[in-house]
């Protein structure tokens, strides 16, 4: 990559209703990573995509194993950004099956090494666990390079203060944000060759 070149953020929201609780939070862990990168020098890119609009896609896929114009562009978008956000509602203790299913989909060892951050939107905070035994593991499994903090919006979270054992909605946000910009930046200076195992969080200050 050019040095000025630009940082591109790759936003994958699996909502399914409109108006969507899991876009927004997409959105706003967006602008609080740009917002760390900003220091870059550099512009960022974000583009966002909602898995809603690419469902029939998606299951065409996996029957046919081609996709469609519409898919394969974001297909390769997620594959060769430089970061990745994504982030699913969940339903009955894990991610919905429109989000795995589209991440099925990625050509094997395209997310090995690349930053991502997780998150996920609830009724409850009950279904916040399922960011570490569902989604955490999705991209471990991928050899991805997952963000320590992993941000779960339940319904009373947004406009809430948070309590003692928790902090609100914004302060996570920001505090993921920057991590994955911290992620994003090592991971743009250090280049991972394909046989070197990829940096752990820990590796860059993360605990």
């Amino acid at each position: 990559m050019e040095p000025n070149s630009p940082i591109t953020l790759a936003v994958i929201s699996g909502g399914l209703s409109l108006p969507s609780s899991t876009r927004l939070l997409a959105d706003r862990l967006a602008e609080a990573t740009s917002a760390h990168l900003a220091d870059t020098g550099r512009e960022v890119r974000v583009r966002l995509h909602e898995l809603r609009p690419l469902a029939t896609p998606i299951a065409h896929h996996l029957l046919s194993g081609f996709p469609s114009q519409a898919l394969g562009d974001v297909l390769e978008e997620v594959g060769t950004a430089d970061a990745l956000i994504a982030v699913s509602p969940i339903f009955s203790a894990s991610y919905s099956g429109l989000f795995k299913s589209f991440f099925d989909l990625l050509d094997p060892g395209a997310l090995a090494g690349k930053p991502v951050l997780i998150g996920a939107t609830g009724g409850t905070a009950r279904h916040s666990l399922a960011l570490e035994h569902a989604l955490r593991p999705l991209f471990a499994y991928q050899r991805a390079l997952v963000a320590p903090t992993a941000v779960f919006a339940a319904s009373e979270d947004w406009g809430g203060a948070g309590d003692a054992r928790t902090d609100s909605l914004p302060a996570r946000i920001e505090r993921a944000g920057g991590e994955l910009a911290a992620l994003t930046r090592s991971a743009l200076a250090n280049p991972r060759p394909a046989d070197r195992p990829a940096v752990t969080p820990s590796a860059l200050g993360f605990h």
